[in-house]
């Protein structure tokens, strides 16, 4: 009687290591494709780019997109790519995994008008 109950038990356990090695190996693939994310050919201009398209960058998750965009909203346009180390949740390693990936664009400076311009304008009340 005690070896039938053992050899129940045995069995269980077997089960139980099947089912994890079972899962161990599904596990794998899953986490793989979750860290795939679609990224465009062409690089995404940091300084113009929404939370959505950020968020499509690796290891960038909707935290870290909405930091990015508060932080260029509150500190003006990014004048490089390295300016994303100030941006709380951007290490070096996860700037280097996106760094090919991102660009950033001086913004457009407004027409300044030209200094003959000005002294005509000056001498014509």
């Amino acid at each position: 009687m005690c070896e039938a109950l053992n050899c129940r038990r045995g069995i269980r356990a077997a089960r139980h290591v099947f089912f994890l090695l079972l899962l161990g190996l599904a596990l794998p693939p899953l986490a793989v494709a979750q860290e795939k994310k679609e990224t465009s050919p062409k690089p995404l201009d940091l300084n113009t780019a929404t939370v959505e398209q950020l968020e499509k960058l690796p290891e960038i998750g909707p935290t870290t997109a909405k930091a990015i965009v508060r932080f260029r909203e509150k500190s003006g346009p990014f004048r490089r790519v390295e300016d994303l180390l100030a941006v709380r949740g951007i290490t070096k390693r996860r700037l280097e995994k996106i760094r090919p990936l991102v660009t950033v664009t001086p913004p457009a400076k407004p027409e300044q008008p030209s200094a003959s311009t000005s002294a005509r304008a000056a001498s014509n009340p």
